[in-house]
Protein backbone atom coordinates (compact mmCIF):
# COMPACT_ATOMS: atom_id res chain seq x y z
CA UNK A 1 0.00 0.00 0.00
CA UNK A 2 1.40 3.43 -0.92
CA UNK A 3 2.10 5.97 1.84
CA UNK A 4 -0.29 8.86 2.22
CA UNK A 5 1.17 12.31 1.61
CA UNK A 6 -0.95 14.89 3.35
CA UNK A 7 -2.96 15.07 6.54
CA UNK A 8 -5.73 17.36 7.64
CA UNK A 9 -7.04 17.82 11.10
CA UNK A 10 -10.45 19.26 11.67
CA UNK A 11 -10.74 19.86 15.38
CA UNK A 12 -14.22 20.44 16.54
CA UNK A 13 -14.67 22.24 19.84
CA UNK A 14 -17.65 21.31 22.03
CA UNK A 15 -18.55 20.16 25.54
CA UNK A 16 -18.46 20.35 29.35
CA UNK A 17 -19.63 17.89 32.07
CA UNK A 18 -17.41 14.90 32.38
CA UNK A 19 -18.09 11.78 30.46
CA UNK A 20 -21.89 11.62 30.67
CA UNK A 21 -23.93 11.19 27.51
CA UNK A 22 -26.89 13.37 26.67
CA UNK A 23 -30.25 11.66 26.43
CA UNK A 24 -30.35 12.66 22.75
CA UNK A 25 -26.75 11.66 22.04
CA UNK A 26 -26.48 10.87 18.31
CA UNK A 27 -24.77 7.72 17.10
CA UNK A 28 -21.03 8.08 16.67
CA UNK A 29 -19.74 7.74 13.12
CA UNK A 30 -18.54 4.20 12.37
CA UNK A 31 -15.10 3.19 11.11
CA UNK A 32 -15.20 3.15 7.32
CA UNK A 33 -17.96 5.78 7.12
CA UNK A 34 -17.76 8.74 4.76
CA UNK A 35 -16.92 12.13 6.29
CA UNK A 36 -20.05 14.33 6.35
CA UNK A 37 -19.45 17.65 4.63
CA UNK A 38 -19.68 20.99 6.43
CA UNK A 39 -19.87 24.69 5.63
CA UNK A 40 -18.89 26.58 8.76
CA UNK A 41 -17.70 30.04 9.72
CA UNK A 42 -14.23 30.27 11.23
CA UNK A 43 -12.98 32.78 13.79
CA UNK A 44 -11.03 34.39 10.95
CA UNK A 45 -14.29 35.33 9.21
CA UNK A 46 -13.85 32.75 6.43
CA UNK A 47 -16.11 29.80 5.68
CA UNK A 48 -14.68 26.28 5.48
CA UNK A 49 -15.89 23.01 3.95
CA UNK A 50 -14.32 19.69 2.96
CA UNK A 51 -13.39 21.32 -0.35
CA UNK A 52 -11.23 23.80 1.55
CA UNK A 53 -8.85 20.89 2.17
CA UNK A 54 -9.14 19.10 -1.17
CA UNK A 55 -5.36 18.87 -1.56
CA UNK A 56 -4.89 16.97 1.70
CA UNK A 57 -4.81 13.20 1.89
CA UNK A 58 -5.89 12.77 5.52
CA UNK A 59 -8.58 14.60 7.45
CA UNK A 60 -8.90 14.56 11.24
CA UNK A 61 -11.85 16.09 13.06
CA UNK A 62 -11.66 16.74 16.80
CA UNK A 63 -14.65 17.98 18.77
CA UNK A 64 -13.70 20.28 21.69
CA UNK A 65 -14.58 23.75 23.09
CA UNK A 66 -13.55 26.89 24.99
CA UNK A 67 -14.81 26.12 28.46
CA UNK A 68 -14.22 22.42 29.13
CA UNK A 69 -11.19 21.85 31.38
CA UNK A 70 -10.23 18.69 29.48
CA UNK A 71 -10.47 20.53 26.17
CA UNK A 72 -8.26 23.31 27.52
CA UNK A 73 -5.76 20.73 28.74
CA UNK A 74 -5.36 19.46 25.18
CA UNK A 75 -4.97 22.81 23.41
CA UNK A 76 -1.17 22.85 23.40
CA UNK A 77 -1.00 19.22 22.29
CA UNK A 78 -3.35 19.94 19.39
CA UNK A 79 -1.16 22.88 18.40
CA UNK A 80 1.93 20.68 18.63
CA UNK A 81 0.29 17.97 16.57
CA UNK A 82 -0.41 20.63 13.95
CA UNK A 83 3.14 21.97 13.89
CA UNK A 84 4.79 18.55 14.08
CA UNK A 85 3.04 17.40 10.91
CA UNK A 86 3.03 20.67 8.98
CA UNK A 87 6.01 19.61 6.89
CA UNK A 88 4.13 16.42 6.06
CA UNK A 89 1.15 18.38 4.71
CA UNK A 90 -0.99 18.09 7.82
CA UNK A 91 -3.87 20.56 8.11
CA UNK A 92 -5.76 21.11 11.37
CA UNK A 93 -9.30 22.47 11.73
CA UNK A 94 -11.28 23.00 14.95
CA UNK A 95 -15.07 23.15 15.23
CA UNK A 96 -17.05 24.22 18.30
CA UNK A 97 -20.49 22.61 18.35
CA UNK A 98 -21.79 23.49 21.82
CA UNK A 99 -25.02 25.46 22.05
CA UNK A 100 -23.98 28.49 24.16
CA UNK A 101 -27.58 28.92 25.35
CA UNK A 102 -27.46 25.43 26.89
CA UNK A 103 -24.44 26.03 29.14
CA UNK A 104 -25.02 26.56 32.87
CA UNK A 105 -22.95 29.12 34.75
CA UNK A 106 -21.90 26.46 37.25
CA UNK A 107 -20.41 24.53 34.30
CA UNK A 108 -17.99 27.40 33.68
CA UNK A 109 -15.92 26.96 36.83
CA UNK A 110 -12.71 26.15 34.94
CA UNK A 111 -12.82 28.93 32.37
CA UNK A 112 -13.10 32.68 31.86
CA UNK A 113 -15.42 32.39 28.87
CA UNK A 114 -18.21 30.32 27.38
CA UNK A 115 -18.61 28.97 23.83
CA UNK A 116 -20.13 31.80 21.82
CA UNK A 117 -18.61 32.66 18.45
CA UNK A 118 -17.22 35.95 19.80
CA UNK A 119 -15.60 34.15 22.72
CA UNK A 120 -14.14 31.58 20.34
CA UNK A 121 -12.37 34.43 18.54
CA UNK A 122 -10.90 35.62 21.84
CA UNK A 123 -9.74 32.16 22.91
CA UNK A 124 -8.16 31.44 19.53
CA UNK A 125 -6.22 34.70 19.74
CA UNK A 126 -5.23 34.22 23.39
CA UNK A 127 -3.89 30.73 22.70
CA UNK A 128 -2.43 31.53 19.26
CA UNK A 129 -4.20 28.66 17.53
CA UNK A 130 -2.32 27.50 14.46
CA UNK A 131 -5.39 25.86 12.92
CA UNK A 132 -8.82 27.14 11.80
CA UNK A 133 -11.48 27.23 14.53
CA UNK A 134 -15.05 26.85 13.26
CA UNK A 135 -18.47 27.43 14.86
CA UNK A 136 -21.29 24.87 14.73
CA UNK A 137 -23.23 25.94 17.83
CA UNK A 138 -26.35 27.41 16.24
CA UNK A 139 -27.79 24.24 14.67
CA UNK A 140 -25.13 21.65 15.67
CA UNK A 141 -25.54 19.89 12.32
CA UNK A 142 -21.94 18.73 12.17
CA UNK A 143 -21.87 17.39 15.72
CA UNK A 144 -25.13 15.57 15.04
CA UNK A 145 -23.61 14.05 11.91
CA UNK A 146 -20.39 12.91 13.59
CA UNK A 147 -21.71 12.01 17.05
CA UNK A 148 -18.85 13.06 19.36
CA UNK A 149 -19.14 11.64 22.88
CA UNK A 150 -16.85 13.93 24.89
CA UNK A 151 -14.29 16.67 24.38
CA UNK A 152 -11.85 16.36 22.83
CA UNK A 153 -13.00 13.65 20.42
CA UNK A 154 -10.93 13.12 17.27
CA UNK A 155 -12.00 11.56 13.97
CA UNK A 156 -9.29 10.79 11.37
CA UNK A 157 -10.15 10.16 7.70
CA UNK A 158 -8.09 8.89 4.76
CA UNK A 159 -7.74 10.33 1.24
CA UNK A 160 -11.17 9.03 0.27
CA UNK A 161 -12.55 10.62 3.44
CA UNK A 162 -13.31 7.26 4.99
CA UNK A 163 -13.06 7.17 8.78
CA UNK A 164 -9.93 5.31 9.93
CA UNK A 165 -9.67 6.37 13.58
CA UNK A 166 -12.18 7.57 16.17
CA UNK A 167 -11.57 8.35 19.85
CA UNK A 168 -9.11 10.05 22.18
CA UNK A 169 -5.96 11.97 21.30
CA UNK A 170 -4.01 10.20 24.05
CA UNK A 171 -4.59 8.87 27.56
CA UNK A 172 -3.52 11.84 29.74
CA UNK A 173 -6.31 14.35 30.35
CA UNK A 174 -4.10 16.98 32.01
CA UNK A 175 -1.68 19.45 30.40
CA UNK A 176 1.29 17.75 32.05
CA UNK A 177 2.33 14.12 32.19
CA UNK A 178 3.57 11.56 29.70
CA UNK A 179 0.89 9.60 27.83
CA UNK A 180 1.32 5.84 27.54
CA UNK A 181 -0.86 5.67 24.46
CA UNK A 182 -0.50 8.25 21.68
CA UNK A 183 -3.53 6.93 19.85
CA UNK A 184 -4.15 9.81 17.42
CA UNK A 185 -0.47 10.18 16.56
CA UNK A 186 -0.16 6.44 16.05
CA UNK A 187 -3.12 6.53 13.69
CA UNK A 188 -1.55 9.37 11.71
CA UNK A 189 1.79 7.60 11.47
CA UNK A 190 0.12 4.41 10.30
CA UNK A 191 -1.77 6.23 7.56
CA UNK A 192 1.36 8.11 6.49
CA UNK A 193 3.14 4.76 6.17
CA UNK A 194 0.24 3.27 4.23
CA UNK A 195 -0.58 0.83 7.01
CA UNK A 196 -3.85 0.02 8.79
CA UNK A 197 -4.47 1.93 12.00
CA UNK A 198 -3.46 -0.40 14.88
CA UNK A 199 -6.31 0.57 17.19
CA UNK A 200 -9.03 2.20 15.06
CA UNK A 201 -11.43 3.05 17.92
CA UNK A 202 -10.91 4.10 21.54
CA UNK A 203 -13.08 5.54 24.28
CA UNK A 204 -12.97 9.25 25.11
CA UNK A 205 -12.93 11.09 28.43
CA UNK A 206 -13.97 14.69 28.90
CA UNK A 207 -16.98 16.98 28.87
CA UNK A 208 -20.34 16.11 27.40
CA UNK A 209 -21.84 17.96 24.44
CA UNK A 210 -24.11 20.88 25.21
CA UNK A 211 -27.00 19.95 22.96
CA UNK A 212 -29.81 22.45 22.33
CA UNK A 213 -32.18 20.21 24.32
CA UNK A 214 -30.34 21.32 27.46
CA UNK A 215 -31.45 24.96 27.13
CA UNK A 216 -34.29 24.30 29.59
CA UNK A 217 -31.69 23.51 32.25
CA UNK A 218 -30.52 27.13 32.12
CA UNK A 219 -34.03 28.32 33.03
CA UNK A 220 -34.16 25.78 35.85
CA UNK A 221 -30.80 27.02 37.11
CA UNK A 222 -32.06 30.60 37.27
CA UNK A 223 -35.24 29.50 39.04
CA UNK A 224 -33.15 27.68 41.63
CA UNK A 225 -31.11 30.83 42.33
CA UNK A 226 -34.29 32.67 43.32
CA UNK A 227 -34.87 30.10 46.07
CA UNK A 228 -31.44 30.50 47.67
CA UNK A 229 -31.41 32.59 50.87
CA UNK A 230 -29.94 36.09 50.68
CA UNK A 231 -28.57 37.62 53.88
CA UNK A 232 -26.90 40.88 54.91
CA UNK A 233 -24.87 40.88 58.13
CA UNK A 234 -23.46 43.83 60.02
CA UNK A 235 -19.67 43.96 60.28
CA UNK A 236 -17.24 46.14 62.25
CA UNK A 237 -13.63 47.24 61.65
CA UNK A 238 -12.16 44.13 63.24
CA UNK A 239 -14.41 41.92 61.12
CA UNK A 240 -13.35 43.72 57.95
CA UNK A 241 -9.68 43.33 58.75
CA UNK A 242 -10.22 39.63 59.36
CA UNK A 243 -11.92 39.32 55.98
CA UNK A 244 -8.91 40.86 54.30
CA UNK A 245 -6.53 38.55 56.20
CA UNK A 246 -8.39 35.68 54.52
CA UNK A 247 -7.51 32.84 56.85
CA UNK A 248 -9.24 30.37 54.55
CA UNK A 249 -8.01 28.18 51.70
CA UNK A 250 -10.14 30.08 49.19
CA UNK A 251 -9.40 32.85 46.72
CA UNK A 252 -11.57 35.73 47.92
CA UNK A 253 -13.09 38.42 45.69
CA UNK A 254 -14.34 41.41 47.71
CA UNK A 255 -16.43 44.27 46.32
CA UNK A 256 -17.34 47.41 48.26
CA UNK A 257 -20.49 49.01 46.88
CA UNK A 258 -23.54 51.11 47.79
CA UNK A 259 -27.12 51.38 46.57
CA UNK A 260 -26.63 55.11 45.81
CA UNK A 261 -23.55 54.40 43.64
CA UNK A 262 -24.56 54.12 39.99
CA UNK A 263 -21.47 52.23 38.77
CA UNK A 264 -21.78 49.85 41.73
CA UNK A 265 -25.36 48.96 40.87
CA UNK A 266 -24.54 48.62 37.17
CA UNK A 267 -21.63 46.22 37.62
CA UNK A 268 -23.07 44.10 40.45
CA UNK A 269 -24.63 41.51 38.07
CA UNK A 270 -21.12 40.79 36.75
CA UNK A 271 -20.10 39.73 40.25
CA UNK A 272 -23.15 37.47 40.43
CA UNK A 273 -22.01 35.77 37.22
CA UNK A 274 -18.60 35.13 38.78
CA UNK A 275 -20.18 33.96 42.01
CA UNK A 276 -22.22 31.35 40.17
CA UNK A 277 -19.33 30.35 37.91
CA UNK A 278 -16.69 29.74 40.58
CA UNK A 279 -18.50 29.09 43.87
CA UNK A 280 -17.96 25.33 43.58
CA UNK A 281 -14.21 25.92 43.36
CA UNK A 282 -11.86 27.21 46.09
CA UNK A 283 -13.38 30.66 45.64
CA UNK A 284 -15.83 32.98 47.32
CA UNK A 285 -17.33 36.36 46.49
CA UNK A 286 -18.02 38.76 49.35
CA UNK A 287 -19.86 42.08 49.05
CA UNK A 288 -19.56 44.92 51.54
CA UNK A 289 -22.23 47.61 51.49
CA UNK A 290 -21.03 51.14 52.22
CA UNK A 291 -24.60 52.29 52.80
CA UNK A 292 -25.31 53.82 56.18
CA UNK A 293 -26.41 51.24 58.75
CA UNK A 294 -29.98 52.63 58.75
CA UNK A 295 -30.23 51.74 55.04
CA UNK A 296 -29.68 48.06 55.69
CA UNK A 297 -33.18 47.07 54.55
CA UNK A 298 -32.70 48.94 51.27
CA UNK A 299 -29.37 47.24 50.67
CA UNK A 300 -30.83 43.83 51.48
CA UNK A 301 -33.71 44.38 49.07
CA UNK A 302 -31.22 45.20 46.31
CA UNK A 303 -29.23 42.05 47.04
CA UNK A 304 -32.35 39.92 47.04
CA UNK A 305 -33.23 41.27 43.61
CA UNK A 306 -29.84 40.12 42.34
CA UNK A 307 -30.10 36.63 43.93
CA UNK A 308 -26.95 37.44 45.90
CA UNK A 309 -26.68 34.22 47.91
CA UNK A 310 -22.99 34.92 48.58
CA UNK A 311 -21.75 36.45 51.83
CA UNK A 312 -22.89 40.07 52.17
CA UNK A 313 -21.96 42.60 54.86
CA UNK A 314 -22.81 46.20 55.73
CA UNK A 315 -20.43 48.40 57.74
CA UNK A 316 -21.82 49.04 61.21
CA UNK A 317 -20.99 52.77 61.52
CA UNK A 318 -21.30 55.83 59.28
CA UNK A 319 -17.60 56.75 59.39
CA UNK A 320 -16.55 55.78 55.87
CA UNK A 321 -12.89 56.60 56.49
CA UNK A 322 -12.69 53.79 59.02
CA UNK A 323 -14.24 51.54 56.39
CA UNK A 324 -11.58 52.59 53.89
CA UNK A 325 -8.65 51.94 56.22
CA UNK A 326 -10.05 48.61 57.39
CA UNK A 327 -10.41 47.34 53.81
CA UNK A 328 -7.21 48.68 52.21
CA UNK A 329 -5.05 51.63 53.23
CA UNK A 330 -4.16 52.12 49.54
CA UNK A 331 -7.79 52.72 48.64
CA UNK A 332 -8.49 56.42 48.05
CA UNK A 333 -12.18 56.10 48.85
CA UNK A 334 -14.07 56.13 45.54
CA UNK A 335 -16.75 53.51 44.92
CA UNK A 336 -16.94 50.83 43.74
CA UNK A 337 -13.77 49.26 45.10
CA UNK A 338 -12.75 45.67 44.38
CA UNK A 339 -9.88 43.51 45.61
CA UNK A 340 -8.85 39.92 44.95
CA UNK A 341 -7.27 38.35 48.02
CA UNK A 342 -5.37 35.08 48.15
CA UNK A 343 -5.34 32.84 51.24
CA UNK A 344 -3.09 34.50 53.80
CA UNK A 345 -4.22 38.03 52.94
CA UNK A 346 -2.15 38.84 49.86
CA UNK A 347 -4.04 41.35 47.69
CA UNK A 348 -3.21 40.39 44.09
CA UNK A 349 -5.62 42.83 42.43
CA UNK A 350 -7.27 46.09 43.39
CA UNK A 351 -9.48 48.40 41.37
CA UNK A 352 -11.04 51.72 42.29
CA UNK A 353 -13.98 52.14 39.95
CA UNK A 354 -15.72 49.51 37.79
CA UNK A 355 -13.85 46.33 36.94
CA UNK A 356 -13.34 44.74 33.53
CA UNK A 357 -15.39 41.51 33.95
CA UNK A 358 -13.46 39.58 31.29
CA UNK A 359 -10.13 40.53 32.86
CA UNK A 360 -11.39 39.62 36.33
CA UNK A 361 -12.62 36.18 35.28
CA UNK A 362 -9.28 35.48 33.67
CA UNK A 363 -7.44 36.58 36.83
CA UNK A 364 -9.59 34.25 38.89
CA UNK A 365 -9.35 31.13 36.75
CA UNK A 366 -5.62 31.55 36.17
CA UNK A 367 -4.83 32.11 39.84
CA UNK A 368 -2.82 29.28 41.37
CA UNK A 369 -5.62 28.54 43.86
CA UNK A 370 -8.16 27.93 41.08
CA UNK A 371 -6.76 26.86 37.68
CA UNK A 372 -8.23 25.69 34.38
CA UNK A 373 -7.75 21.95 34.85
CA UNK A 374 -8.91 19.12 37.10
Amino acid sequence: MRAFGKLIFVIVFCANVIGSLAADQPETLKIGAQAPDFNLLGVDGKRYSLKSFANADILAIVFTCNHCPTAQAYEERIKKLTSDYKAKKVAVVAISSNDPKAILLDELGYTDMSDTYDEMKIRAKDMAYNFPYLYDGDDQKIALAYGPVATPHIFIFDKARKLQYNGRIDDVEKPTGTPKNLDAKNAIEALLAGNPVPAPATKTFGCSMKWAAKEDNVKKEQTAWAKEPVTLETIDEAGLKELIQNKTDKLRLINVWATWCGPCVTEFPDFMVMHHMYRRRDFEFISISADNPDKKDKALKFLQGKFASNKNYIFNIEDKYKLIEAVDSKWQGALPYTILVEPGGKIVYSQQGPIDPAKMKKLIVENKYIGRYY
